[in-house]
């Protein structure tokens, strides 16, 4: 009779730990197109301090720089500019900086 208690007890522990688990974090999805032709979606998720593109058909994270205003972010080559008032820019392997807006 202990024995079954104990599984019980395991199997309501589990099902707790389950249900009380963290829900994902909200998570934003956004494809820019740019000045040079460069297309790219980048995902955003609250609470990390990476970003992380599709870029050239391949997956990229990127890391998150200091800046003074907005937010940058940089990887593998790439250096993502998000300023405060929206506007975008990217470089990218060692192409010009770029305008990008959101479709």
């Amino acid at each position: 009779m202990g024995r079954h208690k104990a599984i019980l007890l395991g199997i309501i522990m589990l099902s707790a730990g389950i249900s009380g688990a963290r829900q994902a974090d909200a998570q934003t999805f956004r494809t820019y197109h740019c000045a040079d032709g460069t297309q790219f979606i980048a995902g955003i998720y609250d609470e990390d301090k990476r970003v992380f593109l599709q870029i050239d058909g391949k997956p990229v994270t990127l890391a998150q720089r200091l800046t003074v205003s907005g937010m940058r972010y940089s990887g593998a080559g790439i250096t993502l500019t998000i300023g405060k008032t929206g506007t975008t820019t990217v470089r990218h392997l060692r192409r010009p900086v770029t305008t990008c807006t959101v479709i």
